[in-house]
């Protein structure tokens, strides 16, 4: 039996205005190449670096968060290595003194947390132009590295670590992490062995830009390692890299070891005294940080009764979670209200969605769908009606009652008009009327819905129910 043992290196780059040691601009949606640039992140000759306050104290509240040591004394590092997307042949980094040292998340353990700056971005092109270019804008820009303890059991563990990590992230507005653009790159070192206590040799798999790439990666490499063990062949240290299409990995070069980038303190950079920073100390950074993924969800359950499911998807999110909280208030923290509210968010608000590219829930007006879920508690809008009121809503925004109005979406509850509606579906109906009175009663719930669907969604479902019996006798 074969015991993977996993763990995670993930970088995220940092929301700053400007990049890590000049003031270019860090702005990830620059398509122009080579525009955010100068001769600091150029590395031109007799160019000085100076750190960025903002990326520090991003880094401070992660690790706060985290539950993570705060170093008192923190240093950078000169890493160095030379390829194209290196303008200084070298990367600014930490290693003996990082920002961060240890922390839990999701149920993992981490190693630390540390700040360095981004690589270039190469553009390959085809193999008959033979040419690589290189855009610069991303060097230089602010870059967090976490690196897990190697106590990730399996590639579901991997995935739940890595989405609770971006959801962090996106709370503390430290980054965006958007994997497809790149702002979160996560790296998988995986290695298994037969041995209770001891490691096998480690594997690094790169190019992960999903979280179902982490997860398939993972066990693919699993698989594959197992495999080459007990086929008598043995596991070489190596990076390899994941390819999409093919659902495997594939070796890409043998791993540096630490020793190979020639560590040494950063010259051009002074010592980081934390402790004498005030906006920096460690009631400062507690103080400043927000209302926690983990502390959301025990709230939601805590105060409305949620379900583990309904409370997941609401705070997937930032914005939905703060668009439930502000319907919340809205309703006055009334939990039948709210639940109510819940539910619609996850049923019919999240079905809306799913059919569309991306959610709008910072467009949305929380006052006036609380008005909705109150329509809906009076009985004034039917499940139906409420679900054709809240498309139009979405669509065109305005007042859902005034919206249920002109759409003939109220709920009826005047006996005539309904009695009306009822004979018509009798009439249609007549096979179904006689199965009722030979006594399969089952039959009412379908003479009701066509009731329902008579009146439009508008007729009040208990009156329906009240004159079909009647009438039937």
């Amino acid at each position: 039996m074969y015991r993977p043992t996993i763990g995670l290196e993930i970088h995220a780059e940092l929301s700053t205005k400007t990049k890590m040691f000049c003031n270019s601009a860090n702005d990830p949606d620059e398509s122009r190449p080579n525009v955010n640039i100068c001769p600091i992140c150029l590395a031109h000759p007799g160019t000085l670096p100076v750190i960025n306050r903002e990326a520090v104290r991003h880094m401070l509240r992660v690790g706060t968060a985290i539950g993570g040591t705060i170093a008192d004394f923190s240093e950078f590092d000169r890493k160095s290595y030379f390829y194209p997307d290196i303008p200084k042949g070298y990367q600014i980094s930490q290693y003996e003194h990082p920002l961060v040292v240890g922390g839990m998340l999701a149920g993992v353990a981490i190693t630390r947390v540390h700040l360095e700056e981004d690589t270039a971005r190469s553009i390959h092109l085809s193999a008959q132009a033979g040419k690589s270019l290189v855009d610069f804008n991303r060097a230089g820009i602010p870059l967090m590295e976490l690196v897990t303890e190697p106590v990730i059991p399996d590639a579901e563990t991997a995935g739940r670590f890595a989405r609770e990590l971006q959801l962090l992230l996106r709370t503390l507005r430290a980054s965006e992490a958007n994997l497809e653009k790149g702002e979160m790159r996560i790296e998988a070192n995986v290695s298994v062995s037969s041995t209770e206590g001891k490691f096998g040799t480690k594997v690094e798999v790169k190019n992960l830009n999903s979280f179902r790439s982490v997860e398939r990666a993972i066990a693919f490499e699993i698989q594959r390692q197992t495999a080459l063990i007990e086929k008598g062949g043995k596991v070489v240290q190596e990076t390899r890299g994941w390819d999409e299409s093919k659902q495997e990995t594939f070796h890409q070069r043998f791993k540096e070891g630490s020793a190979d980038y020639r560590y040494f303190p950063e010259p051009d950079l002074p010592k980081l005294f934390l402790s004498d920073i005030p906006e920096f100390s460690h009631e400062a950074i507690r103080a400043s940080l927000p209302e926690l993924p983990w502390e959301r969800r025990e709230r939601y359950v805590k105060m409305y009764s949620l379900k583990e499911s309904d409370v997941a998807y609401l705070c997937a999110t930032p914005e939905r979670a703060s668009f439930f909280d502000a319907v919340a208030s809205a309703l006055h923290t009334d939990i039948k209200l709210t639940a109510l509210a819940a539910n619609y968010i996850v049923s019919d608000l999240a079905g809306i969605y799913a059919k569309r590219e991306g959610e709008e829930y910072t467009t949305l007006d929380p006052a006036a769908f609380s008005k909705l879920i109150q329509l809906v508690n009076s009985h004034t809008l039917s499940s139906r009606g409420a679900k054709d009121t809240l498309l139009i809503w979405i669509e065109k925004g305005g007042d859902p009652e005034v919206i249920a109005k002109e759409h003939h979406l109220i709920q009826i509850h005047d006996s005539v008009a309904l009695g009306a509606v009822v004979d018509a579906v009798l009439a249609q109906e007549g096979k179904a009327v006689q199965e009722y009175k030979n006594g399969k009663l089952s039959t009412l719930q379908y003479l009701v819905g066509k009731a329902m669907k008579e009146s439009r969604g508008a007729g009040n479902p208990l009156e329906l129910q009240k004159l079909i019996t009647e009438k039937i006798g």
